[in-house]
């Protein structure tokens, strides 16, 4: 005999259906939306990030497209569900929570790190004697033969990647 059937039906208390749809959609939605806005706010230009949040980032970042599309069809099909009991508020909210569903699916299958970090098109050098930099400030220095460049770290912080041809030889300078 289970203890649930030592009280009279009366006095179970079992969710009412509604919560339990509700719960699940919330459930969902905050899939959905973490699963685009963990990875976004880890993975920032200028901020330290340890190797295990890193980790997480790049993880879920890798299973976004999948789990973010998942969260979405979830979240519609229980919205459909919902709506026909919800109140104004709560329809309001509905609408709004699958706005940023759907924002977070779409933003999850685009590379909107290159949007953080724009690369550099077209490098352009000054002689050193021109240049406005600092004499404290740092470089990264190439020298092929006799030709060289010089990038200044604070540039490449933020862009990371740049090619560029020294001498004829292609390269990829990265910070």
């Amino acid at each position: 005999m289970s203890a649930s059937s030592l009280y009279p039906p009366t006095l179970r208390r079992e969710p009412p259906v509604s919560s339990r749809r509700w719960f699940a959609y919330s459930l969902f939605a905050l899939a959905g939306i973490g699963l685009f806005f963990i990875p976004a706010f880890i993975i920032r230009p200028f901020r330290h990030q340890s190797p295990r949040a890193l980790l997480l980032a790049m993880t879920l970042r890798q299973r976004a497209p999948l789990g973010t599309l998942i969260a979405a069809l979830a979240c519609f099909i229980l919205a459909l569900v919902l709506w026909k009991t919800a109140s104004r508020w709560r329809k309001s909210l509905l609408v709004l929570t699958l706005l940023l569903v759907t924002f977070s699916a779409v933003m999850a299958r685009l590379n909107y790190f290159e949007w953080m970090f724009h690369p550099i098109d077209g490098a352009q050098f000054v002689a050193q004697a021109d240049s406005k930099l600092d004499a404290k400030q740092m470089i990264m220095a190439v020298r092929i033969g006799t030709e060289a460049r010089a990038y200044p770290i604070s540039q490449m912080a933020y862009h990371h990647v740049l090619n560029d041809v020294v001498a004829g030889v292609p390269i990829a300078v990265t910070y």
